[in-house]
């Protein structure tokens, strides 16, 4: 189960790194052209990785692990960007979608491995 949850979520990067790419391309804007189109890369690679980590979680738990915790800060940066007037309350949707993937992600793959939090942390897995 966990593997197909990770292989989906991989998948749907790919949409979001493409709609990253069409908001840069659609209005280029000095200053965020570069950005927006290395970040909509960046997206596709970590969606790659995701697909490619699911096949073998064991092995591959790192890729899967860090992925939570870039989850984790992207809620954290919503709720405090909310609160804050840097962000639109409608980002709170984001930051509940991206929590439970990451809570996911990072409860999973500490059973996966059967190690422990901080082992992940230093990408040690009873694999490597």
């Amino acid at each position: 189960m966990l593997q197909k949850f990770v292989y989906v979520t991989g998948a749907l990067d790919f949409l979001v790194g493409a709609a990253t790419w069409a908001s840069a391309l659609l209005d280029p804007q000095p200053g965020l052209f570069v950005p927006l189109m290395t970040l909509g890369t960046f997206l596709m690679m970590a969606a790659a990785l995701l697909m490619w980590a699911s096949k073998d979680m064991l092995h591959r738990a790192p890729v899967i692990f860090w992925q939570g915790l870039v989850r984790v800060t992207a809620a954290t940066a919503i709720l405090y960007g909310v609160s804050a007037g840097l962000s639109e309350s409608w980002e709170y949707g984001i930051a509940i979608f991206d929590g439970i993937i990451a809570s996911v992600y990072l409860i999973g793959i500490v059973r996966v491995t059967g190690g422990s939090f901080v082992n992940c942390l230093l990408c040690r897995t009873p694999a490597t």
